[in-house]
């Protein structure tokens, strides 16, 4: 694998297409560490320093790189264009117009990208100001008292505003440009180097308390056994064979080939964790906001707040399992595959075309999302109950799910890596 590497950046073409796209994920880096006007920095440090968030904004701290606790430019990340995509796809189900627009092919969805940018920027709108309120009452960080608004005036505050919504344009625009110009989905990569930057850090506390080397080497081989567990299941896939008949159109022949359907086991990807986390985060966010004295606060503090609590891993576990099979029924439609099979000639063998078709594609679906579900769940948990096994307070950014991401995105862009050196060397990482 690694002389496939060296072949790449000897390919002059591939070794342009890397480098660009190390650079825009650079530039996404230092974007993170920029403060917005009107933020005090210094102040900033000393409130980051022993936080642990895990509410709502703590998610967003997350996708951004914690690049949101430092209100800079990119604050907000990725996050808005991810909770864009994932409204525009659902609306999908509910508005007619969205769904003719996604069969329309390469038309339809340059329109659906567009909704998604408008969007996009509306949510950035909002969640600026969210973050900039919560900021000016001191909510962003409790326990410290110090300012982290220099100038707390509405001017200051438009302007704030205005910078972080601009940030969010410009790294959705930088996610583009990778995809566009550089190896892999550039909106993935940019995701990818927001977790992947926070891990460090992460494990660094964990080798620095009590027991350190010791939890450190436990740490490292739990995620080494997860991202094994990662890349076994996410390339295995379920192959419902397929067979197309022979059919005469003029004077030609056409079918009479055998193919398959490639059905994972993990269909909805990690898009069910982040539904579950951020409903999950939503009553610890409101909780902020009431009377810290008063008994529902304090229960939700209890109970919803940490995720080593039983209460919170039984919720989230179940609100997983219930988000993998609503994400994987619109993403998969058995009715719509079936109907597209019987159009062009196609049945599985042993099954009879149209809606016997669908009732059997939708018997394996389920039977697939029940074992992908509880995979997902899993995978979400392992580290965050093997740190409370050993007693470190310190967590994971986003859990195991954060592996997950990190191991998808690789996986994804090796192999475009690997496609695009077998056309030029017909081998890629195998010889």
């Amino acid at each position: 694998m690694l002389s496939a590497f060296g072949r790449a950046f000897r390919t002059p073409d591939l070794r342009r297409k890397l480098l660009f796209t190390i650079a825009i994920m650079s530039l996404f880096r230092v974007g993170s560490f920029i403060p917005t006007p009107g933020v005090d920095y210094g102040n900033v440090q000393q409130c980051i320093e022993g936080q642990q968030d895990n509410s709502l904004l703590g998610l967003i701290n997350v996708f951004s790189g914690g690049a949101l606790l430092q209100l800079s430019v990119f604050a907000l990340g990725i996050m808005p264009y991810i909770t864009a995509s994932i409204i525009v796809q659902l609306l999908r189900v509910v508005i007619p117009r969205f769904e003719a627009l996604h069969k329309e092919g390469q038309s339809g969805q340059t329109k659906l990208t567009q909704y998604t940018r408008y969007l996009t920027i509306a949510l950035a709108i909002l969640q600026s100001t969210t973050v900039i309120t919560t900021a000016r009452q001191g909510l962003l960080f409790p326990g410290c008292d110090l300012a982290v608004i220099a100038d707390d005036t509405v001017l200051t505050a438009v302007l704030m505003v205005i910078t972080m919504t601009a940030g969010t344009g410009l790294v959705m625009w930088l996610g583009e440009l990778i995809t566009e110009r550089g190896v892999g989905n550039g909106m993935s990569l940019l995701i990818f180097t927001s977790i992947a930057a926070s891990f460090p850090t992460a494990l660094w506390s964990i080798a620095g308390g009590a027991n350190g080397v010791l939890n450190f080497t436990i740490m490292i081989v739990v995620i080494v056994l997860v991202v094994g567990l990662v890349v076994f299941v996410e390339q295995s896939q379920r192959r419902i064979p397929v067979q197309y008949a022979k059919r005469m159109v003029g004077r030609r022949m056409y079918g009479g080939t055998s193919t398959y359907i490639p059905i994972k086991i993990n269909m909805s990807g990690v898009i069910p964790v982040i539904f579950a986390a951020s409903i999950l985060a939503l009553p610890g966010l409101i909780a902020q906001f009431g009377d810290q004295q008063s008994d529902w606060v304090i229960w939700i503090s209890n109970n919803l707040v940490q995720p080593s609590e039983p209460l919170y891993i039984a919720l989230y576990t179940l609100m997983i399992i219930f988000f993998c099979f609503f994400y994987t029924s619109i993403t998969f439609n058995p009715d719509e595959v079936a109907d597209n099979m019987k159009k062009y000639g196609g049945f599985i063998p042993g099954i009879r075309a149209g809606r016997p078709t669908a009732e059997y594609l939708d018997y394996v679906i389920t039977r697939i999302t029940s074992a992908g579900s509880l995979y997902l769940a899993l995978v979400a948990l392992i580290p965050t109950l093997v740190l409370v096994f050993l007693g470190v307070t310190t967590n994971l950014p986003f859990g195991g799910s954060s592996i997950l991401i990190v191991v998808g995105v690789g996986l994804e862009t090796v192999k475009q890596i690997d496609s695009q050196l077998q056309q030029r060397h017909y081998e890629g990482f195998l010889r």
